[in-house]
């Protein structure tokens, strides 16, 4: 049984941990901290958490070193980077899910953030942890770099054609739309209820910081000097993720050979599912998951693949894919505390 201790856990992405690992098989919850809500039972603020039984405590890395075997990072861009040494130093399995450790190249983190890595040399230890593409790395791994909810769904969606050489253009198009709680859960004037109800906007067009993400997993992937145009999108959902990611194709592709190379690239993947070709996956079927839907359409005038991926942003593309791969480097079954399938209505 591991220990498991959330740093940033009054967040919708800590939340959603305390959830997961109070219905896990092999984690008992320790700690939860949160600076703003410290000393406020967990209760008090999600009543929906009512049997959780803590209380939110100051963040301090001596105490989840002391308490701890495994710790989650809820916390935003930057606030990882300082925590992240000593808790190493401790012995502690790190799962982070801010950006802090997902660029391998500091100077990239540094423009797109703006802020100096203050931990450059743990970036080449640190693996991405997206099981279904690099799971070889995670056994075993002291420090995972979550990928961000936009770049889970679009490398799910694009990986399968680009190792499979499909993939004549390194110019990607993603169009993506997510839920406001992918904003967090301090309102602003662009996402309380009056801005988003009956709308739908983009947002950070062609300047998101999750970019340099996309192009870092691709050209992983073996796509050649990968340029990525992305429009994202805030929709008035709470939960829910769909991105649509379009790759010029070689001469001669088909449809029937694209399907191919995505069933073959996910079979016996338990939280993937490729659609028949010509049905479109929807965040619906996915809420409240760990589960990525895909889709396929080709235009044949373009020699464009379409590929639609469907996730949870809270889910796959953030707190499920966490505990997904503490699982992976723990040496637990990798669907512990996730099998259960999305609500159905």
């Amino acid at each position: 049984m591991a220990r498991a201790a959330i740093v940033g856990a009054a967040g919708y992405t800590g939340a959603e941990l305390i959830r997961l690992a109070l219905g896990h098989p092999h984690m008992h919850l320790v700690a939860v901290t949160s600076a703003a809500d410290a000393g406020r039972p967990v209760a008090d603020l999600y009543p929906g958490l009512a049997g959780c039984g803590l209380v939110f405590e100051e963040p301090s890395p001596d105490r989840i070193a002391a308490v701890a075997d495994v710790v989650f990072l809820a916390v935003p861009h930057t606030a990882a980077m300082p925590l992240v040494p000593a808790l190493l130093d401790a012995g502690l399995l790190v799962v982070d899910l801010s950006a802090d450790f997902r660029l391998q190249d500091p100077a990239v983190f540094e423009r797109w953030y703006d802020a100096q890595h203050s931990a450059p040399g743990l970036l080449p230890q640190a693996v991405y942890g997206l099981p279904e593409l690099w799971r070889d790395g995670l056994p075993g791994a002291r420090l995972i770099a979550c990928p961000g909810c936009y770049p889970t769904a679009t490398l799910l969606a694009a990986a399968p054609a680009v190792r499979a050489g499909l993939v004549a253009d390194p110019h990607v198009v993603v169009d993506a739309k997510s839920g406001v709680s992918g904003a967090g859960r301090t309102p602003s004037a662009g996402t309380h209820f009056v801005a988003v109800n009956e709308s739908i906007a983009a947002y950070k067009a062609a300047a998101h910081r999750h970019t340099p993400e996309m192009e870092q997993g691709l050209a992983r992937c073996g796509l050649e000097e990968p340029v990525v145009t992305f429009v994202p999108h805030l929709t008035p959902m709470t939960r829910g993720l769909l991105a649509t990611v379009y790759l010029r194709c070689e001469d001669g592709v088909a449809l029937a050979d694209a399907h191919a190379a995505y069933v073959d690239a996910y079979a016996g993947e338990p939280f993937v599912t490729v659609h028949p070709p010509g049905r479109m996956p929807s965040t619906r079927e996915v809420a409240g998951s760990n589960r990525a839907h895909l889709g396929l359409a080709f235009d044949e005038r373009a020699s464009t693949l379409i590929v639609t991926c469907a996730i949870d942003n809270l889910g796959k593309g953030a707190s499920g894919q966490a505990v997904q791969c503490a699982n992976v480097a723990l040496g637990y079954e990798e669907t512990a505390g996730l099998d259960s399938p999305a609500p159905v209505v």
